[in-house]
């Protein structure tokens, strides 16, 4: 067999070129101001720029386009000057901490026209762009496909002339273009002194840049499931997250009663794979508990015991590796062993306790409903309807029901985390889902974009029937859910929220509640 090296006529060599490849990191110091692709539909008109690294390259090698018709396609970006670089960090920096800049996309991966599309999908909006300020001596396809490094920004035309100045003290005066404005509607048109080199709707190029992705995701996961979120692209109606809140997140609802010298003891049990006690412990913590670490071996060994606790919620995570049914076998080691099995009873028929059960800690609580009273008609919770673990955020409602934790919450609706393998709300039959409803403990749902209950992937991530998430006991005091409130409590932890959200997020208010309860 051949080398490479010989069939270039090169010397006859088996050692291998050398790479070199370098990467860095650095701490972030105010997650705050990060931006996102997401193009923001302001009150005020807004501009498209293009910042390039290379202004007067337009390099095609090894692009996407190159790979799309089989072609070389000659020589690959580069970055010319390594000076650009620094000074397209100085920039974009100073910028932002003007608040200048909107939203932000890498155009070095499929070009400026990939990079456009992908930032009007994730605002679901349009955009009108004017290729007539680049050289003219480009062809469009080069403008729209070179994939040389720089990226995509949108600011308020009000600013532009700020932005520009930056630039200019930057040494990157020549490297901004304007390229159009962003638009309400959900068309994306390219033109070059006003012809029209491409027009369609957002929609229809957003179902072909997802078709590939569909088509692996029918064949890999249930076919159905990906039918629905490829289907959701077609819902012009859909408002995706939001939030619509009937209380202030930020309001501590405890802190006139609260004494600090007392803080009511929390245990945060874990057992063999839950990693998420840490964010559940913080939650209770900011909210005046003192949160406990309690492992499953300690209260087996008898190093700790439940009748010393105020609260006891059980983590979620990857208890037993988060195979089938490992909710089942955290339940199993309280049910199987008879002292514990006593100590949880009379924890939960303790009238001044409280519980809470989240993910793999909601799939154990809910086996132990035998032990808990007035959870007769829980649901157990079984692999998700996609057949795929759901890690994602979703819109959730807080249903009418006596739940402790969810008290002044009712009606509201937002964003929350689920990370979760198995969290189909299983019903025995149909009549025991009735009773459920019937008795006012569903205390949670997954709804679309509308409000309502929904049963449809991905805005219903397992398949729940009626969208049920959460559920709790007939007075209230223990309550179970699939998806994460203590990992969502602060506004920073959510990859998305609403601008007026300061600095708790709505699942602060859970917590809250449970140390104004026990006041």
């Amino acid at each position: 067999m051949r080398t490479v090296w010989q069939e270039h006529g090169e010397a006859k060599s088996n050692t291998a070129p050398l790479s070199l490849i370098i990467s860095a990191f650095t701490p972030v110091t105010d997650i705050r101001r990060s931006l996102t692709p997401q193009l923001q539909l302001a009150e005020e008109a807004t501009l498209l720029l293009q910042i390039s690294l290379s202004p007067d390259a337009y390099r095609l090698g090894g692009s996407a386009l190159a790979q799309v018709f089989d072609r070389t396609l000659g020589a690959v970006p580069d970055l010319d000057s390594a000076q650009l670089m620094t000074n397209f960090f100085n920039l974009v920096t100073r910028a932002k901490a003007e608040d200048l800049l909107l939203a932000y996309h890498d155009r070095s991966d499929g070009g400026l026209f990939v990079t456009l599309a992908e930032m009007c999908f994730a605002g679901r909006c349009g955009a009108q762009i004017d290729l007539g300020r680049f050289n003219s001596s480009q062809h469009d396809l080069a403008i729209l496909f070179n994939e040389e490094l720089g990226a995509v920004v949108q600011v308020r035309e009000k600013d532009l002339a700020r932005l520009l100045e930056l630039a200019d003290s930057c040494a990157l005066e020549d490297c901004i273009t304007v390229l159009g404005k962003v638009v309400a509607a959900d068309d994306i048109s390219i033109s070059r002194h006003d012809q029209i080199i491409m027009s369609d709707t957002r929609t229809n190029l957003q179902r072909i840049w997802s078709a590939t992705s569909y088509q692996m995701q029918a064949i890999r996961d249930n076919s159905d499931c990906a039918l629905e979120e490829y289907d959701r692209i077609l819902d012009a109606g859909d408002r995706g997250l939001h939030a619509e809140l009937g209380f202030d997140p930020d309001a501590d609802i405890c802190a006139p009663y609260l004494n600090l010298q007392e803080q009511p003891k929390v245990a945060v049990l874990r057992e063999q794979g839950v990693n998420g006690q840490i964010e559940m412990a913080a939650a209770f913590d900011r909210a005046g508990f003192h949160s406990i670490d309690l492992h499953m071996t300690d209260l087996i060994e008898g190093r700790a015991s439940l009748d010393q606790f105020n609260v006891l919620v059980a983590c979620g995570g990857f208890s037993y590796g988060d195979v089938l049914g490992a909710g089942g076998g955290w339940a199993k080691s309280v049910l199987f062993n008879d002292g514990l099995r006593q100590q949880f009873q009379t924890f939960f028929e303790r009238e001044t306790s409280l519980g809470l059960g989240v993910c793999n800690g909601c799939q154990m609580m809910s086996l132990l409903q035998d032990l808990i009273p007035g959870a007769g008609n829980w649901p157990k919770f079984v692999r998700n309807r996609s057949e795929q673990f759901e890690g994602r955020l979703v819109m959730t409602a807080i249903s009418d029901s006596q739940s402790v934790l969810l008290s002044g919450m009712q009606g509201s609706r937002f964003p929350i985390a689920v990370a979760h393998g198995e969290g189909l709300a299983d019903f025995s039959d149909s009549s025991q889902q009735h009773a459920l409803s019937k008795s006012g403990q569903v205390a949670m749902r997954y709804v679309d974009s509308s409000g309502e209950p929904t049963e449809t992937y991905p805005a219903n991530p397992n398949g729940s029937p009626g969208g049920i998430t959460g559920v709790t006991t007939i007075d209230g005091r223990v309550t179970i859910m699939m998806p994460h409130p203590e990992r969502v409590f602060r506004t920073v932890q959510n990859s998305w929220y609403p601008d007026s959200w300061q600095e708790d997020a709505p699942s602060m208010r859970m917590f809250r509640n449970a140390r104004a309860w026990l006041n």
